[in-house]
């Protein structure tokens, strides 16, 4: 049996960023707290919390919050990135903040904070409770709509065709996507269309479809608040009926026929490689 992991699987360029930049806060001796989890995957945000990390979970929390005088204190913004609002009340407060935002998120705030007034409207392709497209909501400038799925595209209000932008969750999927902009586009839809699909994400679900149409099993390793880990279970559940979401190896439960040939293995933009490792060599010695 072979046991066979695909190309793009484990932390991505904006997690790793963020996560290391923790790290190198922690030496400073300052007293460190992330706004929200700094990524999706629990076993990341224990390990940091056993380090002396805090978590600040929302708004209200941070609104509510003294920062001593003289303590040496810094909050990071997670990969996720995070609204304007945030940014200022963080300055009104007078501590430092460390902007840990995935570059690919910055973008996103970057083209949608251009769109001002009248009938433009921002349209989001992405779950509308996720972090990263809160983020996104706080850095718009008119009207923000949101939607997540081909139905939402064929019913959602186009207040002015010809004018606002559709972008995406940087996660999202890249085929929904397309899916979208072509229903806005029949419906008349001529605003700009940017597509804000970061290019490891296209490549992680390319890679997990191609390994999942050749598997018997399948195995997606992620954090089960972790979006891109869900798209992840969506594309290789499509492709192959034997397929396990685990955020570690203690829910792994796997019960192998003997016909089974193939393995695959997958994991999710916040996963850790040594996690991966020992789902790997954990199935290769007991199968």
């Amino acid at each position: 049996m072979e046991v066979r992991l695909a190309e793009c699987a484990g932390f991505c360029f904006g997690v790793k960023r963020a996560v290391d930049t923790v790290y190198e806060q922690l030496k400073t001796g300052k007293t460190i707290y992330t706004y929200g989890p700094i990524v999706h995957n629990e076993e990341v945000v224990r390990e940091l919390e056993a380090l002396g990390v805090r978590v600040i979970e929302n708004r209200e929390e941070l609104a509510a919050m003294t920062f001593p005088e003289g303590e040496k204190a810094a909050v990071i913004i997670r990969a996720h990135g995070a609204p304007r609002e945030i940014f200022e009340l963080l300055s009104g407060k007078g501590v430092e903040c460390i902007d840990a935002t995935c570059p690919f998120v910055r973008r996103i705030h970057r083209i949608v904070e251009k769109e001002t007034g009248g009938d433009t409207c921002v349209y989001i392709a992405g779950n509308p409770g996720h972090p990263e497209v809160e983020g996104i909501r706080g850095w718009c400038r008119c009207e923000v709509k949101t939607l997540e799925t081909v139905e939402e595209a064929q019913e959602i209000e186009l207040h002015d065709k010809n004018r606002g932008v559709l972008v995406a969750q940087t996660t999202f999927n890249y085929k929904k996507f397309d899916n979208i902009v072509e229903i806005f586009r029949k419906r008349g839809y001529n605003g700009s269309v940017v597509n804000t699909i970061c290019n490891a994400t296209e490549e992680r679900q390319r890679a997990a479809r191609e390994l999942a149409s050749a598997a018997d099993v399948m195995i997606v390793i992620g954090g089960k608040h972790s979006s891109n880990t869900r798209k992840l279970y969506e594309i290789c559940s499509q492709e192959c009926e034997s397929t396990y979401f685990i955020q570690t190896l203690d829910d792994l439960h796997l019960v192998l026929p003997k016909a089974v040939r193939l393995v695959g293995i997958t994991a999710g933009a916040s996963t850790p490689n040594k996690l991966i490792e020992e789902v790997q060599n954990y199935v290769r010695i007991n199968f």
